[in-house]
């Protein structure tokens, strides 16, 4: 089917259906486009919690939409792309939590959205990466375990001198992997022009930034520049700039390097078999694990 044939459906069967669809940031232009709500994962998130929708499908990665399912355990949120995940996300277990938390009793776990719905059931509160430096501000706890992004969490930690921050070790592969020098390189191609970079790359290439931020931010930050911009972040977020606005360069060092294989399982073939329902999966949770993730979740919310 072509590529207009299959949209054109895809419209049709969100009026047929009364389906809303989600996308976070990541996602290809052509499914941003398709979108009812668009952002990162903090202001899907909050829609999720604020709407009643009867049908969802977000395109995304699992912990967002078992996100989306905790806040709305009476709507149907369909992942399209079953096998997308977040391999940052799992890379904690839960038990190991409680353990460190039997240790250190006075200290506040911090978890950030992007870890599975088992692990948000033993955390204080989530965060994002939007939220993140706000939220531990606004913690009563001095003693915080931020987990699992080493990266984030070193950002956070400088930006809260106030508070002692165990970071765990863990990392997003992709923003991890982006070699400094390569950024170093571009910047010196285009020396005159800003950069946004995300909080999940190593602290040596945040320290290069004008602008460390959330992909909502990042967006933000150069929607207002007047000229050409460099962002340091999953690669679909320049490609969407550059589509969409004329004139201006929007630079990503490393596309390949900085292109989640989990987001990009997501095209316009598995959205359209999702909203006919032959394709994605219903996501389902165990009640117990959805009410303690919601409260930390919820706090989310309330903190940031």
């Amino acid at each position: 089917m072509e590529k207009q044939e299959l949209i054109n459906r895809i419209k049709e069967l969100k009026k047929q259906t009364g389906a809303v669809i989600m996308a976070h940031t990541y996602q290809r232009p052509e499914i941003i486009d398709l979108a009812d709500v668009t952002g990162d994962s903090f202001k899907l998130a909050q829609v999720a919690a604020k709407e009643n929708y009867e049908k969802v499908i977000l395109c995304g990665v699992r912990f967002m939409a078992e996100t989306a399912k905790a806040m709305s355990p009476e709507t149907a949120v369909i992942l399209p792309a079953p096998k997308a995940t977040c391999p940052m996300a799992e890379q904690i277990s839960p038990e190991e939590v409680l353990k460190f938390r039997k240790e250190n009793p006075d200290v506040a776990v911090v978890c950030y959205v992007n870890t599975t719905i088992q692990l948000k059931a033993v955390c204080d509160v989530c965060v994002t990466s939007s939220s993140a430096v706000n939220i531990v501000k606004n913690i009563p706890n001095k003693k915080i375990l931020f987990l699992p992004d080493k990266n984030l969490g070193s950002f956070v930690a400088k930006m809260c001198p106030e508070k002692e921050v165990t970071i765990w070790n863990g990392y997003c592969p992709v923003h991890n992997a982006v070699p400094v020098d390569e950024v170093k390189k571009v910047i010196d191609m285009y020396p005159d022009i800003p950069v946004a970079v995300h909080p999940e790359c190593p602290k040596e290439i945040v320290e290069l930034a004008d602008l460390a931020g959330s992909t909502a931010e990042i967006i933000d930050f150069a929607k207002a520049q007047k000229g050409d911009v460099i962002i340091v972040t999953e690669r679909q977020v320049a490609n969407y700039l550059n589509e969409k606005i004329e004139g201006r360069k929007f630079i990503t060092p490393c596309p390949d390097i900085l292109t989640c294989k989990d987001m990009d399982m997501t095209d316009l073939e598995t959205l359209y078999n999702a909203l006919k329902g032959e394709g994605g999966e219903d996501i389902q949770l165990d009640e117990d694990i959805r009410v303690k993730a919601k409260q930390s979740i919820d706090r989310m919310l309330e903190l940031g």
